[in-house]
């Protein structure tokens, strides 16, 4: 009798182990098949960075486009030029976003949308499937009643447990096949506006004209493939672009398997042969050890670089800002001046480089965003647009307190504990 118990309670057991050593070989392998080398940042390169844009937009399997205008909207202001867009469109319009949050913006754009649908306009709309949970049921279904097409990217499918992960982080629209937006905007309340307290959001967004936007409709039709299978074609989605002003665009979105994906490389691109003046702002700002090297490498051969994040009261996400402390006090000492924005949260993603590039759109600074997520940057040749970038970081600067060293060196034990623990997890903040 004992003999049969105890083989009765060995076969589940032994098949607990087995599930366990099945489980583990399939993380690994889903590990390796997603695995990379980080980017060499190592670049010897004496060439001005205006002259490198066959480099930048090379390596990051982009195309440059030339003769296009790219003009810059602060908070809520933006939207008041996206929605005057959205009334004109006659043929198509295809919106993407990560935040949706029931509330007076997304009354305002479903209004907007479903009168462009009833008028004959093909819209189509692509959410992040967690992102957009706090959709309101009502907005969903007078979409679909209208004939809009509204797709969730990576729903909770069991099909899709292996990209589960993967969140749909982009924010473009792209109307007509003619006008498109990028931006750090989310539909949310919080956006609306002009980030005059707490509860309101500092962000930049542009209206991109010209050539460049037929790569902006590429990557749109990148996720609506992916989740719908549909292929659209033809001039309404595609139309024949003509010249609209003097900046030459590329875009950077594309994860390779086994590679970077093109936001990494063109982030530490730009840090590794800038050669005067470097100024970021983000709200997540993690860099990696390659990255932290690249910076202090800036510093070395002279350039001024100058980074800005919210404080941990003003974020969204205070434990994020805390991992990214952990590095603080490296960046610090290698001579990087950081300035954290106390106002509201600070949310656009900038990067200028030199007075005469700069890149703006979706992604963070971080692994996640570098990493993991689906992410849209737009690279910019354009001095009068950097200049227009450089001038709000130094009007944004009168709302920060900047970190010293010294200072950062004495915070507490319990401080320094946190930041450790928090950036144990800085792959998934």
């Amino acid at each position: 009798m004992l003999e049969f118990l105890t083989s009765d309670v060995s076969v589940p057991a032994g098949a607990a182990i087995a599930a366990g050593v099945l489980l583990v070989v399939l993380v690994v392998f889903i590990w390796s098949i997603r695995s990379h080398r980080p980017p060499d940042l190592d670049i010897d390169c004496d060439e001005p960075l205006a002259e490198l844009s066959p480099s930048l937009s090379g390596l990051t399997q982009g195309t440059v486009y030339v003769g296009n205008r790219v003009e810059l909207f602060e908070n809520g202001r933006f939207f008041d030029v996206f929605f005057e867009e959205i009334a004109k469109a006659t043929c198509t319009i295809h919106f993407e976003t990560f935040l949706w949050s029931e509330g007076v913006l997304e009354r305002r754009l479903v209004d907007a949308l479903i009168e462009r649908r009833e008028a004959g306009v093909e819209v189509r709309v692509l959410v992040d499937a967690r992102g957009a949970k706090n959709m309101s049921k009502d907005a969903a279904h007078r979409l679909s009643v209208a004939g809009v097409k509204l797709v969730r990217h990576h729903g909770a499918r069991f099909r899709d447990i292996g990209v589960f992960n993967d969140r749909d982080h982009r924010k473009l629209a792209v109307i007509d096949g003619r006008i498109g937006f990028v931006c750090g905007h989310c539909i949310v309340d919080t956006w609306l506006g002009d980030a005059q307290d707490r509860e309101h959001v500092r962000d930049l967004g542009v209206r991109l004209t010209g050539p460049a936007v037929h790569s902006l409709q590429a990557a749109f039709a990148e996720n609506w493939v992916e989740d719908t299978g549909e292929l659209f074609v033809g001039r309404d989605v595609f139309p024949e672009l003509k010249r609209e002003g003097d900046a030459n665009v590329h875009i950077a979105s594309l994860k390779p398997e086994g590679s970077p994906p093109a936001v990494k490389v063109l982030y530490h691109l730009a840090v590794s042969v800038a050669r005067k003046r470097i100024r970021i702002q983000n709200p997540y700002f993690l860099p990696d050890d390659e990255a932290l090297e690249a910076f202090a490498q800036a510093v070395e051969r002279g350039v001024d670089v100058r980074v800005m994040v919210p404080s941990s009261t003003a974020s969204d996400m205070p434990i994020v800002q805390h991992a990214a402390h952990r590095n603080f006090e490296k960046l610090l000492e290698n001579g990087v001046r950081i300035f954290e924005y106390e106002k509201c949260l600070l949310h656009q993603k900038t990067l200028t480089a030199d007075g005469v590039w700069s890149a703006i759109g979706s992604s963070n600074f971080d692994d996640r965003s570098l990493e993991t997520n689906d992410e849209i940057m737009l690279g910019v040749w354009d001095e009068a647009f950097a200049a227009q970038l450089e001038d709000v970081f130094e009007r944004d600067v009168k709302h920060c307190k900047e970190l010293k060293l010294a200072t950062f060196r004495a915070r507490g034990l319990w401080h320094r504990a946190l930041d450790n623990v928090l950036y144990a997890f800085n792959e998934v903040l």
